[in-house]
C-alpha cells in the first residue's frame, strides 16, 4: 500500500522543504520507491535544493503540455520528483477542481511506489489545506519561535475544522537540542490539545546546523553529501519513525483512495 505524507508549515522560513527533501532520500536509502511531490505551484523550490533541473512540471502537466511520465524526473538516490514550476502566477491560484485532476493522475503510481511526499506551500491556503488533508500524515514541521508556534496552530485548526483532520505530527526543525525539541514539542502539543480536538504525535528533530545551510547553498542534500553526519542519521530517524506515525481517517479526498477502508 503506498502512503502520502505532507510536508507543512505555518509559516516559511522553518526549512520545510528541505525537510522534504532529505526524507524522501532517507527513504530511497531504504530501498523504498519515493516520488517527491512539489506542489508549491507558482514558487517551487525542491528542484533547487535537488540540484535538479526538470525539463517539465506539475505546470506542464496541468496546462496540457506533458503526461504524468513526462514530469517524473530522476533524482538522487533513485528518487522520482514532481517539480510544481516557479515563477507561474497563473498557477498561484488554483481551484480544487484542477488540484484534483493532478491528484487522480498521481493514482497511476500506486503500484509502483512505496511514498510519496508531498511538499505543500507554506501557510494554510486552500493549496496546503487540499493537499495535506488528501495525504495519509501530516507532517508539520517547527520551529521554537512564538510565531512558527502560532502559525503552525493556525494550520492545524484549519485542518481539523475545514477538512476533519485529527491526526498530526510533528517535528522540531533547527532545535538547540533534542532535550529543548521535546520541550517545545510539548508546549505546542499543550496549546493544540487546550483547544482543539487533536493528537499530536512526535516525530522527531533537526538541529540548527551549519552543515545544512552549506548543503543547501551547494544544492546537494545533507543525506546525499554528508550521509554519515549526526543531521542525515536524524533523517534516516525519522524515516525510521514514519510507518508509525497515525494515520488519519476521513470521508474526505484522498490520494490511492481505493486503498482506503
Amino acid at each position: 500500500m503506498t502512503v502520502s505524507i505532507s510536508i507543512a508549515s505555518g509559516k516559511g522560513g522553518v526549512g520545510k522543504t528541505n525537510c522534504a527533501v532529505n526524507l524522501s532520500l532517507a527513504l530511497c536509502k531504504q530501498g523504498k520507491k519515493v516520488v517527491l511531490f512539489d506542489t508549491d505551484f507558482g514558487m517551487a523550490n525542491a528542484h533547487i535544493l535537488l540540484g535538479t533541473n526538470p525539463r517539465h512540471s506539475a505546470a506542464s502537466f496541468l496546462k496540457g503540455e506533458a503526461k504524468l511520465d513526462d514530469i517524473l524526473t530522476e533524482a538522487p538516490q533513485n528518487l522520482k520528483f514532481i517539480a510544481g514550476g516557479s515563477g507561474l502566477l497563473e498557477l498561484l491560484n488554483l481551484n480544487n477542481e484542477t488540484r484534483y485532476r493532478m491528484l487522480q493522475s498521481l493514482s497511476s503510481l500506486e503500484d509502483q511506489i512505496d511514498y510519496l511526499i508531498v511538499d505543500t506551500p507554506a501557510g494554510a491556503s486552500d493549496s496546503t489545506l487540499f493537499f495535506t488533508s488528501a495525504t495519509d500524515i501530516p507532517l508539520i514541521v517547527l520551529v521554537a519561535e512564538p510565531t512558527s508556534f502560532l502559525d503552525a496552530y493556525a494550520l492545524i485548526k484549519a485542518a481539523h475544522i475545514e477538512k476533519g483532520l485529527t491526526q498530526f505530527s510533528v517535528m522540531v526543525n533547527m532545535a538547540n537540542s533534542a532535550s529543548s525539541a521535546q520541550q517545545n514539542f510539548k508546549k505546542f502539543s499543550e496549546i493544540c490539545n487546550r483547544f482543539l480536538d487533536v493528537k499530536l504525535t512526535y516525530a522527531g528533530m533537526v538541529p540548527q546546523s551549519n552543515a545544512i545551510r552549506r548543503s543547501i547553498v551547494k544544492r546537494k542534500p545533507i543525506t546525499i553529501g554528508m550521509p554519515s553526519s549526526p543531521e542525515a542519521k536524524l533523517f534516516t530517524d525519522l524515516a525510521n519513525k514514519i510507518p508509525s506515525l497515525p494515520h488519519n481517517e476521513h470521508d474526505g479526498i484522498t490520494f490511492f483512495s481505493k486503498d482506503k477502508g
